[in-house]
């Protein structure tokens, strides 16, 4: 969930040391906002889960190409319609020293898999886990599965000695502000091994040495500085106390490009930014009587109250695609028919609302992040000045994501924000199953507005074992069809990536807009 499709290039701070001769090799990365802690399986969190990729690994792992390809396992069959078989990397060990094997793998999906895990979702249909040999492991699902190792790329893998000796084998789930020994500590088999942590200050890693893939990078450090500030990022950037920073704020685009050694990347990203709707039977704003919202009428007509080109061009700087639908253009699902952006037209969104049975309008509440996505509370300034124009009264609340999705997920507002990239599926069976879907088990897992709709609830679930891609395809696109005439969610835009790097910083940047640091280099 962060402006991105995470990747970053590099931009200064190590200008003293360059200037004394040293080579390059501390990472200097400047965010806008902090990890939720260092437990991947513990939040949703994209940017958090992505930089805990440079700690902890999984079976597979997609490539600079988005590509899947092997990591801790080298292989994978299937064994029969409902098993496929992974053969494990040999060699590995745990930073801790502990060699890496099968037991760790079983350890380690059963508890992303846990009915109380939030990423759980991403493994849905799970039957089981076991062990053929220390090397070898059986994953036992409900059904066929096409989209399995998209979803293991999400599932790092722990120590389970690790793990049982910490306490930590059940999963804990940090957007509802749980705690444990893997908040704080971390051991894997990734590239970088966890130093330190101070969180709102920063997170260091250092080498792993005795990494068992051939190291791209030079980096000897990173350091995660989240500097919650846009101007503050920036300044810090054109100081050269950072060697990059992620997202470079739009409107600062053209000051960092003309600044000497400095450059700006962007790049259409995949990540879909969206208003989250209460749908259940009481309103989350004490003005309010019942809840307006259920009525799909009102919810069409808030549709015609937003003006998309106003958002792009104004807020988004004209760098932003607008999207009437669920899901970017890249994404397996999309359709043009289904992304066809509304007529931005108040008067209409007023007759609708007085034809529903709100003459004069009502009140919601809205809560935005500050410091996740490209613009975030800009955005929702401009959609509250929107909604007000047609009478609806949204009272605006802009805080940090850790405060926000922790209250998006209990639906203690009325309407908030959410970015999606589908992330790790790279495919609209993401948004299906955890946004659209009934919630219920591992699926709805982000639809905590309460969306539901049984036909949506069948195509989901023939899409997650139909292994015929024009099937699948069809399947999704009429599925998203029906949501998007019940205005499930409010859509807005495809949020561009954008990155500001010192020129010495070399770094692929992909449409999942995360950050690959392995494969960085300071030159």
């Amino acid at each position: 969930m962060t402006p991105r499709n995470l990747l970053f290039t590099a931009t200064s701070a190590l200008a003293l040391a360059c200037a004394g001769g040293a080579q390059a090799e501390t990472f200097r990365l400047g965010t806008n906002g902090d990890l939720y802690g260092l437990d991947p399986h513990s939040m949703t969190d994209s940017f958090t889960v992505s930089f805990l990729n440079h700690v902890y690994e999984a079976l597979v792992r997609y490539d600079a190409d988005l590509k899947i390809e092997p990591a801790l396992a080298t292989s994978w069959e299937q064994i029969d319609e409902t098993t496929v078989r992974y053969t494990l990397r040999e060699g590995i060990k745990f930073h801790d020293g502990q060699d890496f094997s099968a037991e760790d793998v079983v350890a380690s999906v059963k508890r992303a898999a846990h009915e109380d895990s939030p990423i759980r979702g991403n493994i849905a249909g799970l039957v089981d886990a076991k062990m053929v040999d220390e090397m070898t492991v059986d994953l036992m699902l409900d059904g066929p599965n096409p989209l399995l190792n998209n979803f293991l790329t999400n599932v790092l893998i722990f120590d389970s000695g690790w793990l049982e000796e910490h306490d930590a084998l059940d999963p804990i789930d940090a957007q509802k502000g749980e705690e444990g020994y893997t908040t704080s500590n971390a051991n894997g088999t990734g590239p970088f091994r966890f130093e330190s942590r101070t969180p709102d200050a920063q997170t260091v890693l250092t080498v792993n040495n005795d990494w068992w893939d051939e190291p791209q990078h030079n980096l000897t450090r990173i350091e995660l500085n989240p500097i919650n500030s846009d101007a503050t990022r920036v300044a810090a950037m054109l100081s050269g106390e950072l060697d990059m920073i992620f997202p470079s704020p739009l409107q600062d685009a053209k000051r960092i490009e003309s600044t000497d050694g400095m450059h700006v990347l962007e790049a259409p990203g995949l990540r879909a930014i969206m208003m989250g709707i209460n749908m259940s039977d009481k309103s989350n704003n004490p003005n309010q009587e019942g809840n307006p919202l259920q009525k799909v009428e009102v919810r069409q007509a808030l549709v015609h109250a937003i003006s998309y080109d106003l958002l792009r061009d104004k807020i988004m700087r004209g760098k932003s695609r607008n999207l009437g639908g669920l899901v970017a253009p890249q994404v397996p699902g999309f359709d043009e028919s289904v992304d066809a952006i509304p007529a931005y037209d108040p008067e209409l969104a007023k007759k609708m609302l007085a034809d529903a049975g709100y003459p004069e309008g009502f009140s919601l509440n809205m809560n935005c992040p500050n410091d996740r996505y490209v613009n975030d509370a800009a955005i929702c300034q401009a959609l509250a000045a929107m909604f007000a124009r047609v009478g609806v009264k949204a009272d605006l609340t802009a805080e940090t994501k850790a405060i926000h999705f922790e209250r998006a997920r209990a639906n203690e507002t009325d309407m908030f924000m959410l970015g999606w990239a589908t992330l790790p599926m790279l495919d609209g069976y993401s948004v299906l199953s955890a946004m659209l879907h009934t919630p219920g088990g591992q699926m709805g897992t982000w639809n905590p507005g309460g969306y539901s709709n049984p036909e949506v609830d069948r195509l989901t679930q023939a899409v997650a074992t139909e292994l015929d891609a024009e099937k699948r395809h069809e399947m999704m696109v009429e599925a998203f069809r029906i949501a998007d005439d019940e205005v499930a969610w409010l859509p807005l835009h495809a949020q561009p990536l954008s990155w500001a790097a010192r020129d010495a910083v070399k770094i692929p940047q992909t449409a999942d807009d995360k950050p690959r640091l392995w494969l960085a280099r300071i030159e």
